[in-house]
């Protein structure tokens, strides 16, 4: 696995990818932008993600673009033996196995961890689960609004504001916070094979991993209770913690430390403030967060957005304006770096993506070494003239 100058770090690594919709497929994309070999096994039907419009053609959703490129695509039927069978062979010279099929299941169709490491002592097997297989949930299905209700994520806002309803996060955050745990756990269980020769099973469950993410602040007072009950970091729940209002639009003005609050104070013309407890003691300044943010957007009022990014810029305090998702491609710095990338789909035409946002210096990252596949596209290639 040691990668020479300039190819990619995870070049001939082979993963077979028996995934669907964003977890699985989100963390085989972004190992396949590091070089590796991922070959997505889907059903006659496809992956379910394929339908979801807008498309220009059948089974070709935006959603699906996003989040296959760098694959390979085969079509097997696993309620046949015969499919079985052909997608055991592919797995006998693999790497990686990483599937969204749940563990019971799997087991009854002998695809399980132990199985298939008898066959290949080599191959990592990875289960991108809803919940831990050793607790109760194991059986339950999951999708993110599942795991963003049950993990406490979706009952913030009435932490905020009693009298709110609860509320999903407008993102599948639980679903691309699963991609990113398992790809960064995939490529751990790479290296500990590297040092050791030892394949292991890898289990990455959605729930507990964004549960475990939430609470890396939310845990808050409840880490030193004999019975954990005091949940929340009020700083991040004050109903003043939000972008503000200036003369022309929003913006959002961010100062930490107290070195920064006394800069900021004394850019508005407050020196009175130089003083107070507010600026010199992080504590007090905590526990009195939302009055401190209710100051700031008053003053936030008296300036145009473009004065008040070159005020803090001048105070070297952090400040940037709030942009609408269309905004987006004419950001200067996404523009400069390069982030959106129009590539050219061989049946799908014209078609924006993103590039990766790791640079390697060495070993560089790509979003266009294939597109995302059509349906069985390599079945043939993969698995033969006439076996698809």
């Amino acid at each position: 696995m040691t990668a020479a100058k300039n190819t990619a770090i995870l070049e001939g690594v082979r993963i077979i990818d028996l995934t669907s919709v964003v977890f699985g497929p989100l963390a085989t994309q972004m190992l396949g932008d590091l070089g590796a070999d991922v070959i997505k096994v889907e059903g006659p039907e496809g992956d379910f993600l394929r339908q979801v419009q807008p498309s220009r053609n059948k089974l070709m959703g935006a959603a699906f673009l996003g989040t296959n490129r760098n694959k390979r695509s085969v079509v097997l039927d696993l309620k046949t033996k015969r499919d079985r069978e052909r997608l055991r062979k592919l797995l006998t010279d693999a790497d990686v196995m990483i599937s969204s099929i749940r563990p019971a299941a799997l087991a009854r169709l002998s695809l399980d961890p132990e199985t298939l490491r008898r066959e290949n002592p080599d191959l990592i097997t990875v289960s991108a689960t809803g919940f831990g297989q050793d607790g109760p949930y194991a059986a339950k299905p999951a999708f993110d609004d599942i795991v963003q209700s049950v993990s406490g994520l979706a009952s913030l806002s009435t932490l905020r504001d009693p009298d709110a309803p609860p509320a999903y996060a407008p993102t599948i955050l639980a679903d691309k916070l699963g991609g990113v745990t398992a790809a960064y756990a995939v490529i751990a269980a790479l290296f500990h094979r590297e040092r050791t020769g030892e394949a292991q099973h890898v289990e990455v469950p959605m729930f507990e991993t964004l549960t475990a993410f939430l609470l890396a602040e939310h845990m808050d007072g409840a880490t030193f209770e004999e019975t954990p009950q005091n949940f929340g970091y009020s700083r991040m729940l004050v109903p003043h913690r939000r972008p503000v209002q200036t003369a022309d639009g929003c913006i959002t003005i961010l100062p930490y430390t107290n070195t920064q609050w006394a800069r900021f104070f004394k850019a508005v013309g407050r020196e009175d403030m130089l003083d107070h407890v507010w600026v010199t003691d992080m504590d007090v300044r905590s526990r009195n967060i939302g009055a401190v943010y209710d100051l700031v957007a008053r003053f936030a009022l008296t300036r145009s957005t473009e004065d008040w990014l070159a005020l803090m810029e001048q105070a070297d305090i952090p400040a940037m304006p709030v942009r609408n998702l269309s905004d987006l491609p004419d950001d200067p710095h996404l523009a400069a770096t390069g982030f959106f990338q129009q590539i050219e789909h061989p049946t799908e035409g014209p078609i924006w993506t993103t590039r990766p946002p790791v640079r390697f210096s060495a070993t560089p990252a790509r979003h266009d070494r294939r597109p995302a596949p059509r349906l069985g596209e390599h079945s043939d290639e993969i698995l033969g003239p006439g076996e698809e």
